[in-house]
Protein backbone atom coordinates (compact mmCIF):
# COMPACT_ATOMS: atom_id res chain seq x y z
CA UNK A 1 0.00 0.00 0.00
CA UNK A 2 3.15 2.27 1.00
CA UNK A 3 4.74 1.43 -2.14
CA UNK A 4 1.82 2.13 -3.79
CA UNK A 5 1.14 5.19 -2.70
CA UNK A 6 4.76 6.29 -3.27
CA UNK A 7 4.54 5.23 -6.85
CA UNK A 8 1.80 7.55 -7.59
CA UNK A 9 3.07 10.70 -6.11
CA UNK A 10 6.30 9.95 -8.01
CA UNK A 11 4.42 9.09 -11.58
CA UNK A 12 6.63 5.94 -11.61
CA UNK A 13 6.16 1.97 -11.15
CA UNK A 14 9.59 0.54 -10.06
CA UNK A 15 10.43 -2.94 -10.81
CA UNK A 16 12.37 -2.86 -7.63
CA UNK A 17 10.54 -1.72 -5.11
CA UNK A 18 13.31 -2.22 -2.45
CA UNK A 19 15.25 0.29 -4.62
CA UNK A 20 12.06 2.74 -3.37
CA UNK A 21 12.06 1.95 0.16
CA UNK A 22 15.55 2.02 0.62
CA UNK A 23 15.19 5.79 -1.05
CA UNK A 24 12.78 6.60 1.20
CA UNK A 25 14.29 5.29 4.24
CA UNK A 26 16.10 8.07 6.85
CA UNK A 27 19.24 7.14 7.96
CA UNK A 28 17.57 7.88 11.33
CA UNK A 29 15.32 4.98 10.87
CA UNK A 30 17.93 2.41 9.37
CA UNK A 31 20.16 0.07 11.33
CA UNK A 32 23.42 1.55 9.62
CA UNK A 33 23.79 3.94 7.17
CA UNK A 34 24.56 1.50 4.71
CA UNK A 35 20.76 0.73 4.92
CA UNK A 36 19.80 4.76 4.68
CA UNK A 37 19.18 6.14 1.49
CA UNK A 38 22.91 8.28 1.80
CA UNK A 39 24.30 6.31 -0.76
CA UNK A 40 21.25 6.79 -3.01
CA UNK A 41 21.78 10.57 -2.25
CA UNK A 42 25.30 10.80 -3.44
CA UNK A 43 24.41 8.64 -6.78
CA UNK A 44 21.22 10.84 -7.34
CA UNK A 45 23.19 13.95 -6.81
CA UNK A 46 25.41 12.92 -9.54
CA UNK A 47 22.51 12.31 -12.13
CA UNK A 48 21.01 15.05 -11.23
CA UNK A 49 23.59 17.53 -12.30
CA UNK A 50 24.59 15.17 -15.53
CA UNK A 51 20.72 15.82 -16.55
CA UNK A 52 20.66 19.67 -15.78
CA UNK A 53 24.09 20.48 -17.10
CA UNK A 54 23.02 18.58 -20.70
CA UNK A 55 19.73 20.37 -20.56
CA UNK A 56 21.53 23.83 -20.14
CA UNK A 57 24.16 22.62 -22.59
CA UNK A 58 21.66 21.78 -25.28
CA UNK A 59 19.03 24.82 -24.90
CA UNK A 60 21.06 27.61 -24.21
CA UNK A 61 23.93 26.83 -27.06
CA UNK A 62 25.19 30.87 -26.83
CA UNK A 63 25.76 31.06 -22.83
CA UNK A 64 28.90 30.62 -21.44
CA UNK A 65 30.33 28.37 -19.00
CA UNK A 66 30.22 30.97 -16.22
CA UNK A 67 26.45 31.52 -17.01
CA UNK A 68 25.62 27.85 -17.28
CA UNK A 69 27.49 27.38 -14.16
CA UNK A 70 25.64 29.81 -12.51
CA UNK A 71 22.67 28.44 -13.39
CA UNK A 72 23.17 25.11 -12.92
CA UNK A 73 24.29 25.54 -9.14
CA UNK A 74 20.99 27.30 -8.35
CA UNK A 75 19.50 24.80 -10.08
CA UNK A 76 20.29 21.66 -8.38
CA UNK A 77 20.94 23.88 -4.83
CA UNK A 78 19.58 22.32 -1.59
CA UNK A 79 16.93 25.07 -1.84
CA UNK A 80 15.62 23.95 -4.42
CA UNK A 81 16.02 20.62 -4.26
CA UNK A 82 13.97 21.06 -0.86
CA UNK A 83 11.10 22.74 -2.34
CA UNK A 84 10.29 20.06 -5.00
CA UNK A 85 10.19 17.42 -2.20
CA UNK A 86 7.44 19.59 -0.46
CA UNK A 87 5.71 19.78 -3.72
CA UNK A 88 6.23 16.07 -4.68
CA UNK A 89 4.99 15.38 -1.23
CA UNK A 90 8.20 13.27 -0.79
CA UNK A 91 8.77 14.32 2.89
CA UNK A 92 5.42 12.53 4.31
CA UNK A 93 6.16 9.44 2.33
CA UNK A 94 9.92 9.49 4.20
CA UNK A 95 10.86 6.56 6.82
CA UNK A 96 11.97 8.67 9.91
CA UNK A 97 12.79 7.55 13.35
CA UNK A 98 11.42 8.29 16.69
CA UNK A 99 13.81 11.71 17.12
CA UNK A 100 13.30 12.68 13.73
CA UNK A 101 9.24 11.53 12.86
CA UNK A 102 8.27 13.63 16.56
CA UNK A 103 9.71 17.13 14.87
CA UNK A 104 6.72 19.40 13.30
CA UNK A 105 8.60 19.37 9.74
CA UNK A 106 11.02 17.77 8.34
CA UNK A 107 14.52 19.43 7.93
CA UNK A 108 15.04 21.32 4.70
CA UNK A 109 18.59 19.21 4.35
CA UNK A 110 16.42 15.89 4.54
CA UNK A 111 13.77 17.06 2.75
CA UNK A 112 16.14 17.99 -0.17
CA UNK A 113 18.00 14.67 0.14
CA UNK A 114 15.39 12.58 -0.29
CA UNK A 115 14.69 14.31 -3.64
CA UNK A 116 18.29 12.83 -4.84
CA UNK A 117 17.72 9.13 -3.03
CA UNK A 118 14.47 9.04 -5.37
CA UNK A 119 16.35 10.24 -8.83
CA UNK A 120 18.96 7.39 -8.10
CA UNK A 121 16.20 5.09 -7.08
CA UNK A 122 14.24 5.77 -10.82
CA UNK A 123 17.98 5.79 -12.42
CA UNK A 124 18.93 2.48 -10.71
CA UNK A 125 15.15 0.87 -11.60
CA UNK A 126 15.13 2.36 -14.81
CA UNK A 127 17.76 3.58 -16.34
CA UNK A 128 18.62 7.26 -17.64
CA UNK A 129 15.42 8.06 -19.50
CA UNK A 130 12.98 7.46 -16.90
CA UNK A 131 15.70 9.57 -14.30
CA UNK A 132 15.68 12.22 -16.82
CA UNK A 133 12.01 12.58 -17.22
CA UNK A 134 11.44 12.77 -13.25
CA UNK A 135 13.99 15.40 -13.00
CA UNK A 136 13.09 17.79 -16.22
CA UNK A 137 9.48 17.49 -15.10
CA UNK A 138 10.39 18.55 -11.43
CA UNK A 139 12.94 21.26 -12.03
CA UNK A 140 11.89 22.19 -15.93
CA UNK A 141 10.34 25.11 -14.33
CA UNK A 142 13.44 26.48 -12.29
CA UNK A 143 15.82 25.74 -15.06
CA UNK A 144 13.33 27.86 -17.21
CA UNK A 145 12.98 30.65 -14.04
CA UNK A 146 16.39 30.57 -12.95
CA UNK A 147 18.02 30.93 -16.55
CA UNK A 148 15.41 33.94 -17.42
CA UNK A 149 16.55 35.76 -14.64
CA UNK A 150 20.09 35.07 -14.87
CA UNK A 151 20.39 35.81 -18.67
CA UNK A 152 17.99 39.30 -18.27
CA UNK A 153 20.56 40.75 -16.21
CA UNK A 154 23.23 39.77 -18.44
CA UNK A 155 23.09 42.59 -20.96
CA UNK A 156 25.69 41.02 -23.06
CA UNK A 157 25.22 38.06 -23.64
CA UNK A 158 21.32 39.03 -24.60
CA UNK A 159 23.04 41.46 -27.37
CA UNK A 160 25.12 38.68 -28.63
CA UNK A 161 22.68 36.26 -29.17
CA UNK A 162 20.81 39.10 -30.94
CA UNK A 163 23.90 40.62 -33.01
CA UNK A 164 24.28 36.36 -34.11
CA UNK A 165 20.86 35.96 -35.73
CA UNK A 166 20.14 39.30 -37.03
CA UNK A 167 22.89 41.68 -37.40
CA UNK A 168 25.62 41.76 -39.73
CA UNK A 169 28.50 41.55 -36.56
CA UNK A 170 29.10 40.84 -32.99
CA UNK A 171 29.01 43.59 -30.61
CA UNK A 172 32.52 44.81 -30.18
CA UNK A 173 33.16 47.26 -27.06
CA UNK A 174 34.97 50.47 -27.38
CA UNK A 175 37.08 52.27 -23.97
CA UNK A 176 35.86 55.79 -24.91
CA UNK A 177 37.10 57.71 -21.78
CA UNK A 178 38.71 56.82 -18.05
CA UNK A 179 38.63 58.93 -15.63
CA UNK A 180 39.60 59.66 -11.39
CA UNK A 181 42.38 58.12 -9.24
CA UNK A 182 44.07 54.80 -9.82
CA UNK A 183 41.94 53.48 -6.54
CA UNK A 184 39.03 54.86 -8.04
CA UNK A 185 38.62 54.91 -11.83
CA UNK A 186 35.33 55.62 -14.07
CA UNK A 187 35.14 53.99 -17.01
CA UNK A 188 33.54 55.26 -20.17
CA UNK A 189 32.43 52.45 -22.86
CA UNK A 190 29.90 52.26 -25.95
CA UNK A 191 28.76 49.69 -28.17
CA UNK A 192 29.82 49.26 -31.78
CA UNK A 193 28.09 47.04 -34.26
CA UNK A 194 29.64 46.97 -37.49
CA UNK A 195 30.18 50.52 -37.68
CA UNK A 196 27.55 51.76 -35.43
CA UNK A 197 27.93 53.12 -32.56
CA UNK A 198 25.25 53.54 -29.27
CA UNK A 199 25.06 55.09 -26.48
CA UNK A 200 28.06 55.02 -23.87
CA UNK A 201 27.38 54.07 -20.37
CA UNK A 202 29.86 54.85 -16.89
CA UNK A 203 30.74 52.85 -14.61
CA UNK A 204 33.59 51.75 -12.07
CA UNK A 205 34.59 49.10 -13.46
CA UNK A 206 35.03 48.25 -17.33
CA UNK A 207 32.75 45.17 -16.88
CA UNK A 208 30.12 47.04 -15.28
CA UNK A 209 30.63 49.72 -18.02
CA UNK A 210 30.17 47.40 -20.74
CA UNK A 211 27.44 45.60 -18.98
CA UNK A 212 25.47 49.74 -18.91
CA UNK A 213 26.51 50.01 -22.46
CA UNK A 214 24.94 46.81 -24.09
CA UNK A 215 21.57 47.82 -22.14
CA UNK A 216 22.13 51.38 -23.90
CA UNK A 217 22.33 49.43 -27.44
CA UNK A 218 19.26 47.09 -26.42
CA UNK A 219 17.05 50.16 -25.46
CA UNK A 220 18.09 51.83 -28.75
CA UNK A 221 17.24 48.53 -30.54
CA UNK A 222 13.96 48.24 -28.71
CA UNK A 223 14.78 45.22 -27.37
CA UNK A 224 13.95 45.79 -23.79
CA UNK A 225 11.82 47.59 -21.41
CA UNK A 226 10.66 48.72 -17.88
CA UNK A 227 7.94 46.40 -16.49
CA UNK A 228 5.89 47.86 -13.58
CA UNK A 229 8.42 47.00 -10.81
CA UNK A 230 10.87 48.89 -12.84
CA UNK A 231 13.06 45.85 -13.75
CA UNK A 232 14.52 45.19 -17.19
CA UNK A 233 12.64 42.75 -19.22
CA UNK A 234 13.96 41.73 -22.25
CA UNK A 235 11.26 41.42 -24.98
CA UNK A 236 12.79 40.43 -28.11
CA UNK A 237 12.13 36.53 -27.14
CA UNK A 238 8.64 37.27 -26.68
CA UNK A 239 8.38 39.28 -30.41
CA UNK A 240 9.63 36.34 -32.06
CA UNK A 241 6.76 34.32 -30.30
CA UNK A 242 4.48 36.96 -31.89
CA UNK A 243 5.90 36.56 -34.96
CA UNK A 244 5.93 32.68 -34.99
CA UNK A 245 2.07 32.71 -34.22
CA UNK A 246 1.74 35.16 -36.69
CA UNK A 247 2.93 33.47 -39.48
CA UNK A 248 1.14 30.05 -38.22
Amino acid sequence: MFEAEAEQVLGYQFREPKLLAEALRHSSSADSRLDSNERQEFLGDAVLGLVVSEYLFQQFPTYQEGELTKIKSAVVSRKVCAKISQQVGLSELLTLGKGMSSRTGVPASVAAGVVESIIAAIYLDGGMEPARAFILKHFGPYIRELSSSSHQQNFKSVLQQYAQRHLPANPLYVLLDEKGPDHSKCFEVCVEINGRRFPSSWAPTKKEAEQGAALQALRELELVKEDEGGRIVVVERERREEAGKGEK
